[in-house]
């Protein structure tokens, strides 16, 4: 098991460090050549810019078993149907159960936005948004070492 994690936004990576560190667990964060990541412990995969360079890149070197960390639905869904487990930065756990209602919400806000509807933007990330991830990233790890 590994953790394989789209870093080029990723708000939670020293937690990130923190869990793998503390369950032995190997790290790779993958960015494109727009971003600079330096990290000790984790294995820094640089890719190429382009549309989803680092989504391919990453779905590439998954592994059954291994745990993703992503915000984006859409490589979710290519990495559970490699048998992967993913997380988002915020906790939530993607699963065959939750992905295809994501991936509808995600279309249908996209064809709201082309037809130039109000969309909600984010709200800032708050303390106990990175408390909720740690604690369910946490679980997560700790289930699957078992």
């Amino acid at each position: 098991m590994r953790i394989l994690v789209d870093a080029d936004a990723c708000p939670v990576k020293d937690i990130i460090i923190k869990v793998a560190k503390h369950f032995n667990i190997a790290v790779l964060m993958f960015i494109d050549t727009s971003h600079v990541l330096h990290d000790d412990y984790s294995k820094i995969v640089t890719v190429g810019q382009g549309k989803d360079s680092v989504d391919m890149a990453l779905v590439n070197s998954v592994e059954e078993g291994d745990v993703i960390i992503t915000q984006d639905y859409g490589l979710a869904a290519m990495v559970l149907a490699k048998k992967a487990h993913v997380i988002n930065q915020n906790g939530l756990i993607y699963t065959d159960d939750n992905i295809d209602i994501l991936l509808l919400q995600r279309h249908l806000s996209q064809k709201a936005r082309k037809a130039r509807k109000r969309i909600k933007s984010a709200k800032k990330r708050t303390k106990s948004d990175n408390e909720l991830f740690e604690k369910n990233f946490m679980d997560l790890c700790e289930s699957l070492i078992q």
